[in-house]
């Protein structure tokens, strides 16, 4: 199980950011000088913003973390996150950190334990607007069907690896 923390965001806090190697491609975690993430994006798709103070100490923690997950010796993160969101999205996000690790759940099922059984699509969208795949799982929610639905972090190709490496198949890492 997850012990992420979610934070509110500090005004007018300085972005600080650090570039993780990982399988799926260089990671660019940006958050605070504390190390408190406000998103992970692929470098390649985001260059770290032009106020953005390089700080990779800050972002040790989660990228060991990240880096044991990807080696398939951690299965959940404890770290702090400021994600801005609306209510409904932290509400989701807040569920995504406790499905298991391994397991996926569907929109549809996670609209209906959220009290809301016809919010699939929203799910949906706040899934996609999740400032910080990986460590909130959202590439472990699929469509009704089974079917993978898209992921912010580089596609289906990243979220069926994520999926496989999850499953114990193991990762073509």
């Amino acid at each position: 199980m997850s012990a992420v923390s979610f934070l509110p965001l500090a005004p007018g806090a300085r972005p600080h950011h650090a570039v993780v190697p990982s399988p799926l491609g260089e990671l660019l975690l940006s958050g605070d000088a504390e190390g408190t993430l406000s998103r992970i994006d692929l470098l390649a798709d985001r260059a770290p913003a032009p106020d953005s103070t390089a700080a990779p100490a800050a972002f040790r923690e989660a990228a060991e973390q990240l880096t044991a997950y990807f080696a398939g010796r951690r299965t959940g993160f404890a770290l702090r996150i400021a994600a801005a969101g609306t209510p409904f999205q932290l509400s989701v996000w807040q569920r995504l950190v406790t499905i298991p690790y391994g397991t996926t759940l569907s929109y549809g099922e996670l609209a209906r334990e959220l009290g809301r059984p016809t919010a699939a699509r929203a799910v949906g969208a706040a899934n996609g607007a999740n400032p910080v795949p990986i460590i909130v799982p959202c590439h472990r929610v699929l469509a009704a069907s089974g079917a993978l639905t898209g992921f912010g972090l580089g596609g289906l190709t990243r979220k069926r690896l994520l999926l496989s490496l999850e499953s114990g198949q193991g990762a073509a890492f």
